[in-house]
Protein backbone atom coordinates (compact mmCIF):
# COMPACT_ATOMS: atom_id res chain seq x y z
CA UNK A 1 0.00 0.00 0.00
CA UNK A 2 1.55 3.11 -1.46
CA UNK A 3 1.02 6.59 0.82
CA UNK A 4 1.03 9.75 -0.51
CA UNK A 5 3.67 12.07 1.43
CA UNK A 6 3.07 16.03 0.30
CA UNK A 7 4.80 19.01 1.35
CA UNK A 8 6.03 22.65 0.35
CA UNK A 9 7.37 25.45 1.13
CA UNK A 10 6.48 28.88 0.13
CA UNK A 11 8.98 30.88 -1.74
CA UNK A 12 8.97 34.24 -0.25
CA UNK A 13 12.61 34.40 0.72
CA UNK A 14 15.58 32.30 1.05
CA UNK A 15 15.54 29.24 2.39
CA UNK A 16 17.03 28.95 6.18
CA UNK A 17 18.09 26.42 8.86
CA UNK A 18 14.56 25.66 10.02
CA UNK A 19 12.95 25.22 6.59
CA UNK A 20 15.45 22.69 6.18
CA UNK A 21 15.00 21.09 9.55
CA UNK A 22 11.35 21.03 10.20
CA UNK A 23 10.42 20.37 6.57
CA UNK A 24 13.04 19.49 3.49
CA UNK A 25 15.04 16.69 5.58
CA UNK A 26 12.30 15.29 6.65
CA UNK A 27 10.41 15.38 3.65
CA UNK A 28 13.13 13.91 1.24
CA UNK A 29 13.61 11.07 3.90
CA UNK A 30 10.00 9.87 3.80
CA UNK A 31 10.27 9.92 -0.17
CA UNK A 32 13.24 7.41 -0.10
CA UNK A 33 10.90 5.14 2.20
CA UNK A 34 9.39 1.91 0.34
CA UNK A 35 5.66 2.36 -0.45
CA UNK A 36 6.14 6.04 -0.11
CA UNK A 37 4.50 7.89 -3.15
CA UNK A 38 6.26 11.56 -2.94
CA UNK A 39 4.62 15.45 -4.02
CA UNK A 40 6.86 18.40 -3.23
CA UNK A 41 6.21 21.47 -4.42
CA UNK A 42 7.07 24.95 -4.20
CA UNK A 43 4.01 27.05 -2.96
CA UNK A 44 4.45 30.73 -4.86
CA UNK A 45 1.27 31.52 -4.96
CA UNK A 46 1.06 31.71 -1.38
CA UNK A 47 4.47 33.99 -1.68
CA UNK A 48 2.37 36.36 -3.10
CA UNK A 49 0.26 37.05 0.15
CA UNK A 50 3.10 38.61 1.62
CA UNK A 51 5.17 39.85 -1.58
CA UNK A 52 2.73 41.57 -3.99
CA UNK A 53 5.26 44.76 -3.98
CA UNK A 54 8.29 42.21 -4.84
CA UNK A 55 7.85 40.18 -7.55
CA UNK A 56 11.66 39.99 -7.74
CA UNK A 57 11.57 37.99 -4.43
CA UNK A 58 8.82 35.66 -5.27
CA UNK A 59 11.23 35.24 -8.65
CA UNK A 60 14.51 35.11 -6.79
CA UNK A 61 12.84 32.82 -4.00
CA UNK A 62 11.64 29.90 -6.22
CA UNK A 63 14.67 29.48 -7.87
CA UNK A 64 16.29 29.21 -4.40
CA UNK A 65 13.97 27.03 -3.16
CA UNK A 66 14.31 24.50 -6.18
CA UNK A 67 17.71 24.04 -6.25
CA UNK A 68 17.99 23.80 -2.09
CA UNK A 69 15.15 20.89 -2.28
CA UNK A 70 17.34 19.37 -5.56
CA UNK A 71 20.56 19.98 -3.94
CA UNK A 72 19.65 18.66 -0.41
CA UNK A 73 19.19 15.05 -2.15
CA UNK A 74 15.42 15.52 -3.78
CA UNK A 75 15.10 12.50 -6.74
CA UNK A 76 13.05 14.15 -9.44
CA UNK A 77 12.74 10.99 -11.10
CA UNK A 78 11.44 9.26 -8.13
CA UNK A 79 9.16 12.44 -6.54
CA UNK A 80 6.78 14.33 -8.38
CA UNK A 81 8.42 17.91 -7.91
CA UNK A 82 6.61 20.82 -9.23
CA UNK A 83 5.82 24.57 -8.88
CA UNK A 84 2.14 25.05 -7.38
CA UNK A 85 1.45 28.35 -9.83
CA UNK A 86 2.18 25.29 -13.21
CA UNK A 87 -0.94 23.71 -11.80
CA UNK A 88 -3.92 25.64 -12.94
CA UNK A 89 -6.33 22.68 -11.20
CA UNK A 90 -4.98 23.89 -7.74
CA UNK A 91 -6.59 27.73 -7.49
CA UNK A 92 -9.67 25.54 -9.37
CA UNK A 93 -10.01 23.45 -6.67
CA UNK A 94 -9.28 26.40 -4.21
CA UNK A 95 -12.63 28.22 -5.52
CA UNK A 96 -15.02 24.95 -5.29
CA UNK A 97 -13.63 24.62 -1.60
CA UNK A 98 -14.26 28.19 -1.41
CA UNK A 99 -17.97 27.44 -1.77
CA UNK A 100 -18.31 24.89 1.30
CA UNK A 101 -16.17 26.52 3.43
CA UNK A 102 -17.43 28.50 6.84
CA UNK A 103 -17.07 31.99 6.88
CA UNK A 104 -16.45 31.14 10.97
CA UNK A 105 -13.94 28.16 10.15
CA UNK A 106 -11.64 31.01 8.24
CA UNK A 107 -12.13 33.64 11.46
CA UNK A 108 -10.22 30.99 13.93
CA UNK A 109 -7.62 30.77 11.61
CA UNK A 110 -3.95 31.86 14.20
CA UNK A 111 -2.45 34.04 11.04
CA UNK A 112 -6.04 36.18 10.93
CA UNK A 113 -6.49 36.21 14.37
CA UNK A 114 -3.02 37.42 14.80
CA UNK A 115 -3.23 39.93 12.44
CA UNK A 116 -6.52 41.68 13.86
CA UNK A 117 -4.81 41.19 17.14
CA UNK A 118 -1.96 43.87 16.35
CA UNK A 119 -4.57 46.36 14.44
CA UNK A 120 -6.48 46.36 17.83
CA UNK A 121 -3.63 47.22 19.67
CA UNK A 122 -3.10 49.64 17.44
CA UNK A 123 -6.03 51.13 17.58
CA UNK A 124 -6.51 50.73 13.86
CA UNK A 125 -9.14 48.89 12.06
CA UNK A 126 -9.19 45.14 12.92
CA UNK A 127 -9.07 44.33 9.26
CA UNK A 128 -6.64 47.07 8.20
CA UNK A 129 -3.96 45.52 5.30
CA UNK A 130 -5.34 42.25 5.88
CA UNK A 131 -6.28 40.93 2.48
CA UNK A 132 -8.32 37.87 1.01
CA UNK A 133 -5.46 35.98 0.45
CA UNK A 134 -4.21 36.50 3.99
CA UNK A 135 -7.74 35.95 5.54
CA UNK A 136 -8.55 32.55 3.31
CA UNK A 137 -5.15 31.02 3.44
CA UNK A 138 -5.94 27.66 4.73
CA UNK A 139 -8.51 26.84 1.93
CA UNK A 140 -5.52 27.52 -0.61
CA UNK A 141 -3.13 25.16 1.40
CA UNK A 142 -6.23 22.89 1.43
CA UNK A 143 -6.59 23.04 -2.23
CA UNK A 144 -2.48 21.99 -2.50
CA UNK A 145 -3.16 18.72 -0.47
CA UNK A 146 -6.72 17.22 -1.36
CA UNK A 147 -6.11 17.84 -5.20
CA UNK A 148 -3.40 15.06 -4.98
CA UNK A 149 -5.29 13.25 -1.68
CA UNK A 150 -2.42 13.02 0.46
CA UNK A 151 -2.28 11.02 3.29
CA UNK A 152 0.48 12.55 5.16
CA UNK A 153 2.42 15.99 5.38
CA UNK A 154 5.16 16.75 6.68
CA UNK A 155 4.62 20.53 8.51
CA UNK A 156 5.52 22.24 11.76
CA UNK A 157 4.09 22.76 14.75
CA UNK A 158 2.12 26.11 14.06
CA UNK A 159 0.60 24.51 10.69
CA UNK A 160 -1.19 22.10 12.42
CA UNK A 161 -4.67 23.97 12.77
CA UNK A 162 -4.23 24.53 8.86
CA UNK A 163 -4.26 20.76 8.37
CA UNK A 164 -7.16 20.34 10.93
CA UNK A 165 -8.79 22.77 8.71
CA UNK A 166 -8.01 20.87 5.52
CA UNK A 167 -9.58 18.01 6.97
CA UNK A 168 -12.65 19.67 7.92
CA UNK A 169 -13.16 21.18 4.25
CA UNK A 170 -13.04 17.89 2.77
CA UNK A 171 -15.32 16.11 5.25
CA UNK A 172 -17.76 18.88 4.26
CA UNK A 173 -17.18 18.60 0.73
CA UNK A 174 -17.46 14.86 0.87
CA UNK A 175 -20.75 14.79 2.91
CA UNK A 176 -22.37 17.66 0.46
CA UNK A 177 -21.98 16.04 -2.71
CA UNK A 178 -22.48 12.64 -0.84
CA UNK A 179 -19.47 10.35 -1.83
CA UNK A 180 -15.38 9.99 -0.62
CA UNK A 181 -14.10 12.35 -2.89
CA UNK A 182 -11.04 13.74 -0.57
CA UNK A 183 -8.66 11.37 1.85
CA UNK A 184 -8.92 12.81 4.69
CA UNK A 185 -4.56 14.24 5.62
CA UNK A 186 -3.09 13.06 8.51
CA UNK A 187 -0.12 15.74 9.96
CA UNK A 188 3.53 14.32 10.54
CA UNK A 189 5.55 16.09 13.01
CA UNK A 190 8.83 15.36 13.87
CA UNK A 191 8.89 16.34 17.67
CA UNK A 192 12.83 17.04 18.46
CA UNK A 193 13.04 19.36 15.12
CA UNK A 194 9.34 20.59 14.56
CA UNK A 195 10.07 24.25 15.12
CA UNK A 196 13.42 25.02 15.66
CA UNK A 197 14.70 28.44 17.63
CA UNK A 198 16.86 31.38 15.72
CA UNK A 199 19.12 33.42 16.82
CA UNK A 200 17.01 35.20 19.41
CA UNK A 201 15.26 31.82 20.67
CA UNK A 202 12.04 32.50 19.25
CA UNK A 203 10.77 30.47 16.36
CA UNK A 204 13.52 30.68 13.48
CA UNK A 205 11.43 32.91 10.84
CA UNK A 206 12.14 35.37 8.87
CA UNK A 207 9.77 37.58 9.91
CA UNK A 208 11.75 37.90 12.83
CA UNK A 209 14.86 38.29 11.12
CA UNK A 210 16.60 35.39 13.21
CA UNK A 211 17.40 32.86 10.57
CA UNK A 212 20.32 31.09 9.94
CA UNK A 213 21.15 30.62 6.35
CA UNK A 214 21.26 27.24 4.97
CA UNK A 215 23.30 27.81 2.17
CA UNK A 216 23.37 31.48 0.93
CA UNK A 217 26.72 33.13 2.23
CA UNK A 218 28.55 29.65 2.26
CA UNK A 219 30.50 28.89 5.67
CA UNK A 220 31.27 32.43 6.23
CA UNK A 221 27.68 33.46 6.65
CA UNK A 222 26.81 30.57 8.70
CA UNK A 223 29.43 30.81 11.56
CA UNK A 224 28.61 34.59 11.50
CA UNK A 225 24.64 33.84 12.09
CA UNK A 226 25.64 31.06 14.84
CA UNK A 227 28.34 33.57 17.18
CA UNK A 228 25.02 35.35 17.20
CA UNK A 229 22.94 33.12 19.03
CA UNK A 230 21.63 34.42 22.20
CA UNK A 231 22.83 32.33 25.23
CA UNK A 232 22.92 33.33 29.23
CA UNK A 233 25.82 35.05 31.18
CA UNK A 234 26.92 31.76 32.80
CA UNK A 235 30.68 31.88 31.87
CA UNK A 236 33.31 29.15 30.69
CA UNK A 237 33.29 26.51 34.22
CA UNK A 238 29.31 26.93 35.28
CA UNK A 239 26.87 24.80 34.71
CA UNK A 240 25.06 25.24 31.75
CA UNK A 241 20.95 24.90 31.60
CA UNK A 242 21.22 22.79 28.48
CA UNK A 243 17.92 21.81 28.56
CA UNK A 244 16.62 25.24 28.01
CA UNK A 245 19.11 25.86 26.01
CA UNK A 246 18.51 27.27 22.18
CA UNK A 247 21.99 26.44 21.31
CA UNK A 248 21.38 22.83 22.58
CA UNK A 249 17.65 22.54 20.72
CA UNK A 250 19.80 23.37 17.43
CA UNK A 251 22.79 20.90 17.98
CA UNK A 252 20.39 17.96 19.23
CA UNK A 253 18.08 18.53 15.91
CA UNK A 254 21.65 17.66 13.72
CA UNK A 255 23.28 15.28 15.94
CA UNK A 256 23.21 11.63 16.63
CA UNK A 257 21.78 10.82 20.00
CA UNK A 258 25.35 10.03 21.43
CA UNK A 259 26.47 13.60 20.00
CA UNK A 260 23.52 14.87 21.36
CA UNK A 261 24.29 13.35 25.17
CA UNK A 262 27.81 13.89 24.74
CA UNK A 263 27.59 17.84 23.94
CA UNK A 264 24.51 18.27 27.02
CA UNK A 265 26.78 16.25 29.24
CA UNK A 266 29.82 18.87 28.13
CA UNK A 267 27.52 21.91 28.59
CA UNK A 268 26.33 21.01 32.19
CA UNK A 269 29.84 20.26 33.12
CA UNK A 270 31.13 23.89 32.19
CA UNK A 271 31.77 24.32 28.46
CA UNK A 272 31.87 28.24 27.32
CA UNK A 273 29.54 29.75 25.21
CA UNK A 274 31.68 30.28 22.55
CA UNK A 275 33.11 26.34 22.87
CA UNK A 276 30.08 25.24 22.22
CA UNK A 277 29.30 27.48 18.93
CA UNK A 278 31.68 26.25 17.43
CA UNK A 279 30.61 22.64 17.96
CA UNK A 280 27.76 23.55 16.62
CA UNK A 281 29.50 25.34 13.58
CA UNK A 282 31.72 22.09 13.21
CA UNK A 283 28.66 19.87 13.42
CA UNK A 284 26.27 21.88 10.61
CA UNK A 285 29.74 22.00 8.02
CA UNK A 286 29.87 18.44 8.28
CA UNK A 287 26.23 17.82 6.99
CA UNK A 288 25.66 20.81 5.07
CA UNK A 289 29.13 21.68 2.94
CA UNK A 290 28.64 19.00 -0.18
CA UNK A 291 24.89 20.08 -0.11
CA UNK A 292 26.08 23.84 -0.37
CA UNK A 293 28.23 22.71 -3.10
CA UNK A 294 25.48 21.44 -5.05
CA UNK A 295 23.00 24.30 -4.40
CA UNK A 296 25.92 26.58 -6.11
CA UNK A 297 26.47 24.47 -9.35
CA UNK A 298 22.53 24.61 -9.30
CA UNK A 299 21.90 28.25 -9.10
CA UNK A 300 24.67 28.63 -12.20
CA UNK A 301 21.84 26.54 -14.34
CA UNK A 302 18.40 27.86 -14.06
CA UNK A 303 17.73 26.09 -17.24
CA UNK A 304 17.76 22.52 -15.81
CA UNK A 305 15.96 23.33 -13.01
CA UNK A 306 12.86 24.65 -15.33
CA UNK A 307 13.26 21.05 -17.03
CA UNK A 308 12.73 19.45 -14.14
CA UNK A 309 10.31 21.05 -12.64
CA UNK A 310 7.89 21.48 -15.74
CA UNK A 311 8.64 17.76 -16.29
CA UNK A 312 7.69 17.59 -12.35
CA UNK A 313 4.25 19.47 -13.51
CA UNK A 314 3.35 17.38 -16.65
CA UNK A 315 3.51 14.67 -13.82
CA UNK A 316 1.37 16.26 -11.35
CA UNK A 317 -1.19 17.18 -13.58
CA UNK A 318 -1.81 13.83 -15.35
CA UNK A 319 -2.99 13.50 -11.84
CA UNK A 320 -4.92 16.44 -11.08
CA UNK A 321 -6.66 17.16 -14.71
CA UNK A 322 -9.14 13.92 -14.43
CA UNK A 323 -9.62 14.39 -10.85
CA UNK A 324 -10.75 17.64 -11.04
CA UNK A 325 -13.00 16.61 -13.92
CA UNK A 326 -14.90 14.58 -11.39
CA UNK A 327 -15.07 17.12 -8.96
CA UNK A 328 -16.40 19.36 -11.84
CA UNK A 329 -19.13 17.00 -12.15
CA UNK A 330 -19.91 16.44 -8.47
CA UNK A 331 -20.76 20.00 -8.26
CA UNK A 332 -22.88 20.23 -11.54
CA UNK A 333 -20.40 21.97 -13.81
CA UNK A 334 -21.01 19.78 -16.61
CA UNK A 335 -21.31 19.12 -20.27
CA UNK A 336 -24.08 19.97 -21.55
CA UNK A 337 -25.98 17.53 -23.13
CA UNK A 338 -23.29 15.11 -21.75
CA UNK A 339 -24.13 11.53 -20.53
CA UNK A 340 -23.76 12.18 -16.18
CA UNK A 341 -25.10 15.76 -16.99
CA UNK A 342 -28.87 16.51 -15.68
CA UNK A 343 -31.48 15.80 -18.61
CA UNK A 344 -35.09 17.79 -18.78
CA UNK A 345 -37.90 15.65 -18.19
CA UNK A 346 -41.47 15.95 -19.17
CA UNK A 347 -43.25 19.31 -17.99
CA UNK A 348 -39.53 21.23 -18.18
CA UNK A 349 -38.24 20.18 -14.84
CA UNK A 350 -35.35 18.47 -14.14
CA UNK A 351 -34.98 14.87 -13.47
CA UNK A 352 -31.64 13.33 -11.87
CA UNK A 353 -30.45 10.99 -14.34
CA UNK A 354 -27.59 9.81 -12.03
CA UNK A 355 -26.66 5.35 -12.38
CA UNK A 356 -25.42 3.25 -9.88
CA UNK A 357 -22.27 3.51 -9.43
CA UNK A 358 -18.89 2.58 -7.52
CA UNK A 359 -17.15 4.16 -5.02
CA UNK A 360 -13.98 3.92 -3.56
CA UNK A 361 -12.65 4.80 -0.20
CA UNK A 362 -10.24 4.26 2.68
CA UNK A 363 -11.45 3.61 5.60
CA UNK A 364 -10.22 4.26 9.60
CA UNK A 365 -7.60 1.06 9.47
CA UNK A 366 -6.20 2.46 6.46
CA UNK A 367 -7.61 -0.43 4.48
CA UNK A 368 -8.99 0.33 1.22
CA UNK A 369 -12.61 -0.83 0.13
CA UNK A 370 -15.65 0.28 -2.43
CA UNK A 371 -19.47 0.83 -2.63
CA UNK A 372 -22.02 -0.05 -4.84
CA UNK A 373 -24.53 2.83 -4.27
CA UNK A 374 -27.95 2.85 -5.73
CA UNK A 375 -29.04 5.90 -8.14
CA UNK A 376 -30.18 7.26 -5.53
CA UNK A 377 -27.39 6.98 -3.26
CA UNK A 378 -28.72 4.17 -1.49
CA UNK A 379 -25.73 1.59 -0.28
CA UNK A 380 -26.43 -1.77 -1.84
CA UNK A 381 -22.77 -3.28 -1.24
CA UNK A 382 -19.78 -2.30 1.00
CA UNK A 383 -16.91 -4.16 0.29
CA UNK A 384 -14.31 -6.35 1.98
CA UNK A 385 -11.04 -4.84 3.25
CA UNK A 386 -7.74 -4.66 0.77
CA UNK A 387 -4.07 -3.52 1.73
CA UNK A 388 -3.73 -2.62 -2.21
CA UNK A 389 -6.09 -0.08 -3.68
CA UNK A 390 -5.35 -1.62 -7.02
CA UNK A 391 -6.50 -4.89 -5.89
CA UNK A 392 -9.45 -3.49 -4.87
CA UNK A 393 -10.07 -1.60 -7.98
CA UNK A 394 -9.17 -4.62 -9.83
CA UNK A 395 -12.73 -6.62 -8.04
CA UNK A 396 -14.56 -3.21 -8.77
CA UNK A 397 -13.39 -3.54 -12.53
CA UNK A 398 -14.83 -7.48 -12.80
CA UNK A 399 -18.04 -6.67 -11.26
CA UNK A 400 -18.60 -3.92 -14.17
CA UNK A 401 -17.65 -7.04 -16.83
CA UNK A 402 -18.39 -10.30 -15.17
CA UNK A 403 -21.48 -11.66 -14.23
CA UNK A 404 -21.14 -12.13 -10.11
CA UNK A 405 -23.29 -14.63 -8.06
CA UNK A 406 -25.41 -13.02 -5.22
CA UNK A 407 -26.58 -15.03 -2.49
CA UNK A 408 -28.58 -14.73 0.23
CA UNK A 409 -27.16 -14.52 4.05
CA UNK A 410 -29.57 -14.28 6.75
CA UNK A 411 -31.05 -11.30 6.62
CA UNK A 412 -28.22 -9.78 4.63
CA UNK A 413 -26.78 -10.82 0.97
CA UNK A 414 -23.57 -11.15 -0.01
CA UNK A 415 -21.49 -11.27 -3.21
CA UNK A 416 -18.90 -13.83 -4.91
CA UNK A 417 -16.13 -13.72 -7.05
CA UNK A 418 -13.67 -17.03 -7.32
CA UNK A 419 -15.63 -18.82 -4.71
CA UNK A 420 -15.33 -16.23 -2.02
CA UNK A 421 -17.38 -13.04 -0.98
CA UNK A 422 -15.78 -9.47 -1.89
CA UNK A 423 -18.33 -7.30 -0.85
CA UNK A 424 -21.91 -7.42 1.53
CA UNK A 425 -25.01 -6.10 1.63
CA UNK A 426 -26.70 -3.81 4.66
CA UNK A 427 -28.54 -6.43 7.11
CA UNK A 428 -32.38 -5.82 6.29
CA UNK A 429 -35.49 -6.17 8.80
CA UNK A 430 -37.12 -8.91 7.53
CA UNK A 431 -36.60 -11.66 4.61
CA UNK A 432 -38.97 -9.19 2.37
CA UNK A 433 -37.07 -6.25 2.33
CA UNK A 434 -33.25 -8.41 2.38
CA UNK A 435 -34.84 -9.76 -1.32
CA UNK A 436 -35.99 -6.34 -2.38
CA UNK A 437 -32.74 -4.97 -1.36
CA UNK A 438 -30.64 -7.89 -3.32
CA UNK A 439 -32.84 -7.21 -6.13
CA UNK A 440 -32.13 -3.54 -6.44
CA UNK A 441 -27.93 -4.74 -6.02
CA UNK A 442 -28.54 -7.35 -9.01
CA UNK A 443 -30.15 -4.17 -11.18
CA UNK A 444 -27.72 -1.96 -10.44
CA UNK A 445 -24.89 -4.34 -11.43
CA UNK A 446 -26.30 -5.50 -14.46
CA UNK A 447 -27.02 -1.53 -15.71
CA UNK A 448 -23.22 -1.35 -14.55
CA UNK A 449 -22.26 -4.49 -16.72
CA UNK A 450 -24.42 -3.52 -19.27
CA UNK A 451 -23.02 0.10 -19.49
CA UNK A 452 -19.26 -0.58 -19.66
Amino acid sequence: MNTRVLTGITTSGTPHLGNYAGAIRPAIQASRQPGVDAFFFLADYHALIKTTEDPARVARSRLEIAATWLAAGLDPEKVTFYRQSDIPEIPELCWLLTCVTPKGLMNRAHAYKASVDQNTAKGVDPDDGISMGLFSYPVLMAADILLFNAHKVPVGRDQIQHLEMARDIAQRFNHIYGDDYFVLPEVVIAEEVATLPGLDGRKMSKSYNNTIPLFEGGAKALRSAVMRIVTDSRQPGEAKDAENSHLYTLYRAFASAPESASFRQALEQGMGWGDAKQALCDLLERDLSAMRERYVELMAAPGRIEDILMAGADKARKQAVPFIARLRDAVGLRRLGGATGDKPAAGGKKAAARAPRFVSFRDDNGSFRFRLLAPDGEELLCSIAYADPKEAGAVMRRLQTETALLRAEGMAYSIVLDDAPVAHGPAAADARARDVALDRAREALQALTRAG
